[in-house]
């Protein structure tokens, strides 16, 4: 056998594109782009998964509902998740084919008491959400968005906000001192460049027309007074609403040779779209019953009631299996899961972090990552040998490009994905997804072929 036979090598998908490849993935990154800036919270992207899953002909279903066989059905959770599956031909006693991923993203959260004046400004005070580096949220612009639950006369009355992403629409903003004036802030650590307490949002300075004399804060007021007459609201619902601020830029492709998308929220948008388009787009009914499960919580340790670790999708796969005499243990322990996140690619400007033979890299395709975890694999769960095996046969068959990754040096860091939890479950689980660069920032980068070769993948998978 010759070198190349014998070595494994991670090579530029780019030579190993059919014409037909080539194509779809343009096509299909324009999709996924209209996906990112519709669904950036994720209750935003559980709506819009909904419109795409019924135009596929998907259907809610619900415990009790009959079922046969080529059957599309999806299950919301509290707004926040949902799960999608097509019935097999198979017994459930047989296992599943399952995907997870997570619909949750790093953002800027607005506390339960967030609007005051100072300086004749007002702003809102907030708590950030998940993994960030808190210096990259300043000086951009912002949109806000969320529900809002008014109380009134005992009625609660559910709103939507959403501010800012409209052309028309104002934007809002965290500031940022000065480079004249930052002598001290820039001697400073990174970590402490811009403290949590610092992270308020601006949102107006005019005070209101028709404000009391008495009153000492006049900006508040008119803040407080457009949004009673935008939403019905008073001071104290903000007790009952969840509200954040988001990046208020669209996705869009990089490179004069476009060849890269750059958006908020690929981490974990990426993978739960091709996940679930790939269900979608299953033609007839597959032999295993296949599921994509799409969680919220991830970014926080997927805790609560719609995370990784709540029951609900014990709940579904226990209301799927009784419509057919069989035990979810039995289901369990004969499913396979690509636990669908995204994992690091080598970035040529922080080589110091990555250990280049192991790291996945931009445009060499589906990442399969055995372990992530941290320092001595904690907190991951390690696909078997058997498992991997299996894995890379089906890709190799649909003629996928797939590559190996894993999560910079051994000591530089880590991070866990919600492998462990299903795996936890004796569900045979493996790590894969797409390589992003600036991950957790609020502007990440992907590969279209690493993104299109994810769905590919995906469909490869649930058709095994």
């Amino acid at each position: 056998m010759t070198s190349e036979q014998l070595f494994y090598d991670k090579k530029t998908g780019f030579d190993r594109l059919t014409s037909g490849d080539k194509k779809a993935l343009q096509t299909y990154a324009e999709g996924y782009k209209a996906f990112l800036d519709e669904g950036k919270t994720e209750r935003d992207a559980v709506k819009e998964m909904v419109r795409l899953a019924e135009s596929k002909g998907f259907r809610a279903w619900k415990r009790g509902d009959a079922l046969k066989s080529g059957d599309k059905i999806y299950q919301i959770n509290r707004e926040k998740g949902i799960t999608l599956a097509v019935i097999g031909k198979k017994s459930l006693a047989d296992g599943v084919r399952l995907t997870a991923a997570h619909l949750d993203a790093p953002r800027v959260d607005i506390r339960t008491v967030p609007l005051y004046e100072d300086g004749e400004m007002a702003y809102f005070k907030t708590h950030y959400y998940g993994g960030i580096k808190k210096y990259q949220w300043t000086a951009i612009p912002l949109e806000l968005r969320g529900v809002v639950c008014v109380c009134h006369n005992g009625q609660v009355k559910k709103v939507e906000v959403r501010v800012g992403d409209k052309p028309d629409d104002p934007k809002f903003v965290i500031t940022d001192l000065l480079p004249h004036l930052a002598t001290e802030q820039m001697s400073k650590k990174a970590t402490e460049v811009v403290k949590g307490e610092g992270l308020n949002v601006l949102v107006g300075s005019a005070p209101s027309d028709a404000a009391e004399e008495k009153c000492a804060e006049k900006v508040k007021l008119a803040v407080m007074e457009h949004l009673n007459r935008a939403y019905g609201m008073t001071e104290a619902d903000f007790l009952s609403a969840e509200l954040c601020c988001v990046p208020a830029f669209g996705a869009c492709d990089i490179g004069f040779d476009r060849s890269f998308v750059g958006a908020y929220g690929h981490d974990d948008r990426v993978c739960s779209y091709t996940a679930a388009t790939a269900l979608l787009d299953l033609k007839g009914a597959p032999g295993h019953t296949c599921v994509c499960l799409l969680v919220d919580k991830e970014e926080i340790g997927s805790e609560g009631v719609t995370g990784m670790q709540s029951r609900a999708f014990d709940t579904f796969m226990a209301d799927l299996c009784r419509s057919q005499d069989v035990l979810p243990e039995e289901c369990y322990e004969h499913s396979v899961c690509l636990s669908a996140d995204v994992c690091n690619a080598f970035d040529p400007n922080f080589p110091e972090v990555s250990e280049k033979r192991n790291d996945a890299k931009a445009n060499c395709g589906f990442a399969l990552v055995k372990y992530t975890g941290s320092r001595g694999k904690s907190g991951t769960s390690d696909a078997s040998a058997e498992l991997m095996a299996r894995i890379r046969c089906i890709f190799d068959k649909a003629g996928v490009i797939w590559q190996t990754g894993q999560l910079g040096k051994v000591d530089q860091g880590g991070g866990g994905t919600v492998a462990m939890y299903l795996a936890n479950r004796n569900i045979d689980t493996v790590d894969a997804g797409v390589p992003v660069l600036s991950m957790h920032a609020p502007f990440e980068v992907i590969a279209k072929l690493d993104l299109y070769m994810a769905y590919k993948g995906f469909s490869a998978f649930y058709k095994d």
